[in-house]
């Protein structure tokens, strides 16, 4: 099994991050629009997309200005890959961790996970709620 930083490193096409200043360092220089695909080939619906990290509009406009990401929108990236990376670990494959993290959970008041990962104060908490499942502590 591939470790999170091996997924999150194969899915932006470039080394695995070794540490978290390397992480750091790929939403610093900031994502070429061109990974809004391959989050669409992970499974992301454009919907999804929208609510969680570049309204359809303002990525339309990046491509057609040829701009890279905004540094805020290069971390929402890594939330969603890095949050689907530790699911798919948890859950042993992609389709049970989409439907995890599509699923209002009663633990985040009924919210989804994937509806938290807007913020970086979210991601954390579905993290951590993550970390318990995998510890057996909660389904």
């Amino acid at each position: 099994m591939n470790t999170p930083n091996v997924q999150i490193g194969n899915w932006l096409g470039r080394q695995p991050p070794a540490t978290e200043a390397e992480i750091l360092r790929i939403v610093e220089e900031r994502l070429a629009p061109a990974i809004i695909k391959r989050l669409i080939a992970l499974g992301l619906e454009r919907s999804e997309i929208d609510a969680t990290v570049i309204p359809l509009r303002t990525l339309q406009h990046r491509r057609s200005r040829r701009e890279k990401l905004t540094v805020e929108e290069s971390d929402r990236v890594l939330r969603v890959i890095r949050a689907l990376s530790l699911t798919e670990c948890v859950y042993g494959s992609r389709q049970r961790a989409w439907e995890w993290l599509r699923k209002p959970h009663p633990r985040l008041e009924g919210r989804s996970p994937l509806s938290l990962l807007k913020t970086d104060t979210g991601s954390r908490i579905v993290e951590e709620l993550l970390i318990q499942i995998d510890e057996g502590m909660f389904v």
